[in-house]
């Protein structure tokens, strides 16, 4: 028989309940508490009497410490908490960097976000080696970070200098596995020598070695948002891991990334370099374009990933988060007056993208690496978007290698992410010239193209001025599936400018007018004649674009849009993948 009693009867009013109980009816009788707790039993011997024994009182434990056991074990996690050797640990501040527990606790501390570190992997690797490798030097795990659960691994400098064997190599495997399986974002807090040579049989060339890790990045490219952050020299098959990432932020006066160290450049080319000189921030904000951003310390850079990370979704199932939205930082009836009334001169565009979005929300990346165009994230009423802009500012808008791959790059993480494109054209077109040959602009600017082409998210162009060449294609021109092409009364779409179309036309022609005066004359009425048949109200006319709008009314415009095609739809023929790299 089992009985219920309320739950503030006492032990000892239990017991007379279960005596009388179990005698008046010839049972055993079991007495619960109103939640069914069990509080004791009483048990019927037949001879009318019964003896009642009390359940375990739920308070006694409160008085158990930890045994001996326990806290031998809590022993050994301190120590392998507390890292490497000592004097590695005290070269840190040497070094401007923090041990890596702390940079753990900077990123993931519980804050009134409810962001926190929950949960560290592996944290025995190599417990039991004969040299001091706790965790291996590598420490992943699960984290809150700016509201979102994230995987992560660091490495822990202090350990052989972060440097990657066959455990370590083994967790990082593991994290970027369940990274695939749950479909959230990946933080890679690099600080890594390269791999340990003398134990390189244990995971350099395995099935489930190093190698894997590269691998593990293509398969997680375009599902899930990989993040970077570079705080030290990362050498050799450690260099490719901020490469493979979507994001790669370098921390300056720390970071730094090679295929070789400086030594062994030495000895294979002779060139004597420094590690800043040959993969410091500089180079690879500037010249090799693979560094999105630089940060001026830790705090900074964990700044920079929380802003980030909040213009993408989890993964590319999803939409990226929508939150409340905010005026522009400048008035929007002030655009005409940014744009210049000479064609040719040059502005800032960003002077136009701040009065087109939501104040605070232009978040540029690569801002160093290929000027003429800009690249990077903002809110449009609080939708999150990408923007992709020609600059006037830097030579004239034009398209050079470097910023063509650039916009690529960019334009196909968006496309990965669902994240919408604004391109605002304002470009002369490709840039020509034996150098740019030699770099490649004919194979760079086909890869934007191909971006452009093949992304299948909510696509806006703007004509802001002259959209000349190739340049109105690369902007997504009306022939590049645009939800929309617009364009301000600045605007021109043509195969080239007024000048350079009435020399390679009338060039003759001109030359034949001895006067200079009267050749000047005809010069400037062929110039007008050109541009009246280029001019946006023509091309409305034609209905080459869709509407020729008020730049007041830009933001209002383009919100609406953003807004109405948000669930648009977009068929690509169906084969296994294009061939365009």
């Amino acid at each position: 028989m089992r009985v219920k009693v309320s739950d503030d009867m006492a032990v000892e009013q239990a017991r007379a309940v279960a005596e009388a109980l179990a005698e008046r009816f010839g049972d055993d009788v079991t007495v619960l508490s109103a939640d069914g707790e069990e509080l004791g039993h009483a048990s019927y011997d037949g001879d009318g009497d019964s003896e009642f024994t009390a359940d375990a009182d739920p308070e006694a434990d409160l008085d158990l410490g930890p045994t001996e056991r326990e806290e031998l074990l809590w022993e050994q996690i301190e120590e392998i908490e507390s890292g490497g050797k000592e004097k590695y640990k005290q070269q840190l501040p040497e070094q401007g960097k923090k041990f890596v527990r702390d940079r753990i606790d900077l990123w993931f501390d519980d804050d009134s976000d409810g962001d926190g570190f929950l949960f560290e992997d592996g944290k025995f690797a190599e417990f039991d080696a004969d040299d001091v490798l706790p965790a291996d030097g590598l420490i992943t795990g699960g984290a809150q970070f700016e509201g979102r659960n994230v995987h992560f691994m660091a490495n822990d400098y202090t350990v052989k200098r972060g440097s990657m064997a066959a455990k370590g190599v083994e967790k990082f495997l593991r994290m970027q596995q369940r990274a695939l399986k749950t479909a959230q974002p990946v933080l890679y807090l690099m600080d890594s020598s390269g791999g340990r040579i003398d134990q390189q049989t244990g995971f350099f060339a395995n099935r489930e070695g190093v190698g894997k890790y590269y691998y593990n990045h293509s398969m997680l490219s375009g599902r899930v948002p990989q993040i970077c952050v570079l705080y030290g020299p990362c050498i050799a098959g450690a260099a490719y891991t901020p490469v493979f990432a979507d994001f790669t932020i370098m921390v300056r006066g720390m970071s730094s990334m090679a295929i070789a160290s400086p030594r062994m450049v030495e000895m294979v080319t002779g060139e004597k370099i420094s590690l800043e000189d040959l993969g410091g921030p500089d180079v690879h904000a500037t010249h090799s374009g693979s560094a999105d951003l630089v940060a001026d310390d830790e705090e900074h850079a964990r700044e920079l990933v929380a802003k980030l990370i909040g213009y993408l979704p989890n993964n590319s199932d999803e939409k990226p988060p929508r939150i409340d939205p905010v005026a522009p930082a400048k008035p929007p009836r002030g655009i005409d007056g940014v744009i210049p009334q000479e064609p040719n001169r040059g502005y800032d565009m960003v002077d136009l993208i701040d009065r087109i979005v939501d104040a605070g929300s232009w978040f540029e990346l690569r801002p160093e690496y290929g000027k003429e165009i800009l690249t990077g994230f903002a809110r449009i009423d609080g939708r999150s978007i990408g923007i992709v802009a020609n600059q006037p500012a830097h030579r004239a808008g034009a398209i050079f290698p470097d910023s063509a791959e650039k916009a690529a790059g960019f334009i196909w993480t968006c496309d990965a992410y669902n994240i919408p494109l604004l391109y605002l054209a304002d470009t002369p077109g490709f840039m020509a010239g034996s150098q740019v040959e030699k770099e490649g602009i004919l194979e760079q600017g086909k890869k934007m193209i191909y971006a452009t082409s093949s992304a299948t998210v909510p696509k806006q162009c703007v004509v802001v001025r002259k959209a000349y060449g190739a340049g109105i294609y690369a902007m997504s021109g009306p022939a590049y599936d645009p939800e929309s092409t617009l364009a301000l009364p600045s605007g021109e779409i043509a195969i080239m400018g007024p000048e350079a179309a009435i020399n390679a036309v009338y060039a003759n022609k001109l030359a034949a007018i001895d006067d200079e005066e009267e050749r000047k004359r005809r010069e400037r009425e062929l110039r007008e004649e050109y541009r009246e048949d280029i001019d946006a109200r023509r091309m409305g006319s034609e209905v080459v674009i869709d509407e020729i709008v008020p730049p007041s009314t830009l933001r209002e415009e383009l919100k609406n849009r953003f807004a109405f095609y948000e669930n648009v739809e977009k068929d690509r023929p169906d084969k296994k993948h294009g061939t365009v790299l």
